[in-house]
């Protein structure tokens, strides 16, 4: 594997046509972000620190922001598609490192769409039919690899509907509780609640769970070679689509723990649905849990799909095994790259609850999220690109990056109360990476013929 990426019409397979403006790239970057956090671990994050809910998601949109200065300084240096592992390939020039990045971010969707089935076979379900939990996690995650198998093109088409779909849902919840507000239902004074059994130590472990809420942003980068202006429009779109899904996970927040009490949102699986079932506003719960239902399996498509194309990006560039790159002859998708990403799925839905699989979610990508506020501050010693856009890129101030490293470690710390389960989850998911990247170090060596060279399509993509 060589250490470098190469870009430009040289290029295999030529250069990508940008055809997304701001408005489209603004749009991906909010619809990226809404989904199933949002309707299954607003009960876990109220656990963490009780009424003041609003709190830790708004600590870590304020955290995500800071490392979405380094995205967008590094989009306008590199406007090329395939995000931290380019970045980190241009700041560390470690193969090795590069891969590990890669491999992070793809476990790190795998683990999110574990969650997902979890949070799938919880009481959103069961407004419809009772099925034991992990019976109904292994159904959906059949039913999600179908779509996957099926191709890209209608998996695509799937995830536009259903990101419609979970859009109203959560403005159904606003409705909620403006109406509630106008009315004088609830208990607004709930919101500044703090549980003084955890105190801040419980806000910081609440902010490192609602992070799983808000993550999304950071695929966006993968786009940037396909934007017209990316220098000039990605910091526009990606800051403006933060602001817009905090917005509305803030009012979410807040009409939550305005309407329901702390330990009834805690004990739930599907704590927005018992946000209707007590609304002053009617609005039927079992067509609220379909909508949450589809807002679930929209995440675990959309991180089963960027898992299984990671994969299958590695294989082809022969970092990984070659097997795991081969392509169905009819349908043209990657089935033994999804295959590996399922067995892995299947596996962490039995050996965590929602909670832990969420927290192990963030955690993998908290490590990605500080080598790039890390990388940023790297290459900034080294001359601009040549190819970079003619109008001026974002620069981030240098605070920021600097905040957004320490941060991520703090967050990826036992600070935040996780227990031992999470960094050993993590820690064997790593440790698979590193013995795919022996096993086929050693593989090359035997046959002689070298990884081919990393191309724009860098396991990133």
């Amino acid at each position: 594997m060589t250490s470098d990426v190469q870009h430009g019409p040289a290029a295999e397979g030529g250069t990508l046509r940008r055809s997304i403006g701001r408005k489209v790239l603004l749009l991906f970057v909010v619809g990226d972000i809404l989904g199933a956090g949002i309707y299954s671990l607003t009960g876990k994050v109220a656990g963490e620190v009780g009424g003041a809910l609003w709190l830790p998601f708004l600590l870590a949109f304020v955290l995500a922001g800071l490392t979405a200065t380094a995205y967008a300084e590094l989009v306008g240096r590199y406007p090329l598609a395939a995000g931290a592992a380019l970045y980190a390939n241009r700041a560390f020039k470690r193969p090795f490192v590069t891969f590990m990045v890669a491999f992070t971010v793809m476990m790190s969707g795998i683990t999110s769409a574990s969650a997902a089935a979890r949070a799938f076979g919880g009481d959103y379900l069961a407004e419809f039919v009772s099925v034991p939990t992990l019976l109904a996690a292994y159904v959906f995650l059949a039913l999600v690899t179908v779509v996957n198998l099926i191709g890209i093109s209608e998996s695509v088409k799937v995830n536009v509907v259903l990101t419609a779909i979970e859009a109203t849902g959560l403005l159904v919840i606003i409705v909620i509780g403006v109406w509630s507000v106008i009315t004088g239902d609830g208990e607004p004074g709930r919101a500044l609640e703090i549980d003084p059994a955890t105190g801040w130590v419980g806000v910081l472990g609440g902010t490192s769970l609602a992070f799983y809420a808000l993550l999304g942003f950071e695929d966006s980068v993968n786009l940037a070679e396909e934007c017209h202006e990316p220098a000039r429009d990605f910091p526009r779109a990606l800051f403006g689509g933060l602001a817009i899904a905090a917005a509305i996970y803030l009012a979410v927040a807040f009409t939550s723990t305005m309407l329901v009490e702390t330990e009834v949102l805690q004990e739930s699986t599907g704590p927005l649905l018992e946000v209707v079932k007590v609304a002053g506003l009617a609005f039927p719960p079992s067509l609220f849990a379909l909508i949450a239902l589809l807002a679930v399996s929209n995440t675990a498509l959309i991180n089963m799909i960027m898992a299984s194309r990671l994969v299958y990006g590695m294989a082809r560039e022969g970092i990984v095994p070659r097997v795991l790159g081969r392509v169905h002859r009819g349908r043209q998708t990657p089935f033994v790259a999804i295959a590996f990403t399922v067995a892995l799925a299947f596996t962490l839905v039995s050996t965590g609850d929602l909670s832990g699989l969420a927290d192990t979610t963030v955690l993998l990508l908290l490590l990605v999220f500080a080598c790039v506020n890390v990388s940023v501050l790297v290459l900034r010693r080294e001359p601009a690109d040549a190819r970079r856009e003619d109008r001026p890129s974002f620069r981030a101030p240098t605070w920021a990056p600097v905040l957004g490293a320490v941060a991520s470690l703090v967050l990826a710390s036992p600070l935040t109360g996780r227990d031992g389960a999470e960094y050993l989850r993590a820690g064997v998911l790593l440790a698979i990476g590193v013995g795919l990247y022996v096993v086929n170090r050693l593989l090359v060596r035997r046959s002689g013929a070298g990884p081919r060279e990393v191309t724009r399509s860098t396991p990133a993509t």
